[in-house]
């Protein structure tokens, strides 16, 4: 190999033009974006339509969107059986089997399904019938 034959690893050197630097540059003075008028400007608002009354304030609103809601992540009683007898099933242990992804802002146990053993349930919240199916099961419930 000689020292005329030797070139830079592909993809090492990048041909970007660089804008705005002068009229020698090659892309000068109005950069390629034409003289005046909107597309010369450098920002338009983000769903702006050129004066027509834009989609977001077409489209008619329905309902209360509540910033303060707390969102339960939800859990039915049918994938507590899936626990060994006598365990206490607590939000971390939930995460760590994978049977919720997070806590989000807590725990809702529901009563869908059926429950064969006893579990000490710790949660946030619990709806009527699950405190009843995991009572009937010989369980007990803690609120968190």
């Amino acid at each position: 190999m000689k020292m005329n034959e030797l070139k830079a690893a592909e993809g090492s050197r990048s041909l970007r033009t660089r804008r705005g630097r002068g009229l020698s540059a090659g892309r000068g003075k109005t950069s390629g974006r034409g003289q005046k008028g909107q597309k010369a400007r450098s920002k338009t608002r983000v769903g702006f339509e050129g004066g027509q009354m834009p989609l977001y304030r077409r489209i008619p609103k329905r309902g209360f969107n509540n910033i303060s809601r707390k969102e339960y992540a939800v859990v039915n009683v049918e994938r507590l059986d899936s626990f060994d007898n006598g365990t206490e099933v607590t939000p971390e242990l939930l995460v760590e089997s994978g049977v919720i992804k997070g806590t989000k802002a807590g725990i809702k146990i529901l009563g869908n399904g059926k429950l064969s053993k006893k579990l000490t349930v710790k949660a946030n919240k619990f709806s009527k019938s699950a405190q009843s199916v995991i009572e009937d099961a010989g369980g007990k419930i803690e609120v968190i």
